[in-house]
């Protein structure tokens, strides 16, 4: 049965409309995104079939060129398209941390730390520099490693937020294992750079663990010093 023969509170977009994005489910979104099915089978169908092949909502949304365009119904334009939309999603989320206000909202911070290094398949270290009333100044990923080390450097930390001007910083990583319950050495590594930078005054705010759909805080843990 096609979309347009549903009852309206059942139709994707029409229950977006009535209940908000939240009440529907991945099928239901990444139908509206598809926009039609094929012969047969709905774009809610679709949906449901593509996620089941690809093994959930992320694995889709992360697939490159070669593997999205090899499903049926998909192609080098929808491929184009959701790029499109995730870096949109992005910027969004940079922009409301650049909005000139200090930095007040711990939500929109894991937001962006997690859609800027969830989708790595290796480690990455980055930092997210402040001044003095916590408004954003810059965002760098500063380190890489591999699928579950990467080496971090406190002087090259130190060096570019003095560069920067920065008066306090916030660390993220990832765990490409998709577990973000932070180790042994991430501690230790959060305690040196800790360290290094009250040697300048720069002050350490937090340290995420960016894993699959989570992110871990160490202030929020009380591993800060």
């Amino acid at each position: 049965m096609p979309i347009t023969d549903w009852p309206l509170a059942e139709r994707p977009r029409e229950k977006l409309l009535a209940q908000g994005v939240a009440a529907l489910s991945d099928a239901e979104l990444l139908a509206i995104f598809l926009r039609t099915g094929r012969p047969g089978l709905s774009a809610v169908g679709l949906a449901r079939e593509l996620l089941q092949r690809f093994g959930g909502l992320r694995a889709l949304l992360e697939a490159d060129l070669t593997e999205f365009c090899r499903e049926r119904g998909l192609g080098p334009a929808k491929y184009t398209q959701l790029q499109a939309v995730l870096e949109m999603g992005r910027r969004h989320l940079w922009a409301k941390l650049q909005r000139g206000e200090a930095l007040g909202s711990p939500a929109d911070t894991r937001a962006y730390l997690t859609a800027k290094l969830r989708h790595h398949p290796h480690e990455v270290f980055a930092c997210l520099f402040l001044d003095n009333r916590h408004r954003v100044l810059a965002f760098e990923e500063l380190f890489r490693g591999t699928i579950d080390a990467a080496s971090v450097y406190p002087r090259e930390v130190v060096k570019r937020a003095l560069a920067l001007n920065a008066a306090a910083l916030i660390l993220a990583h990832n765990h490409p294992s998709g577990v973000a319950e932070p180790s042994r050495a991430d501690e230790l590594l959060t305690r040196r750079l800790g360290e290094a930078l009250g040697l300048v005054d720069i002050r350490l705010l937090d340290h995420f663990v960016v894993g699959d759909g989570e992110a871990v805080s160490f202030a929020e843990r009380g591993l800060l010093a």
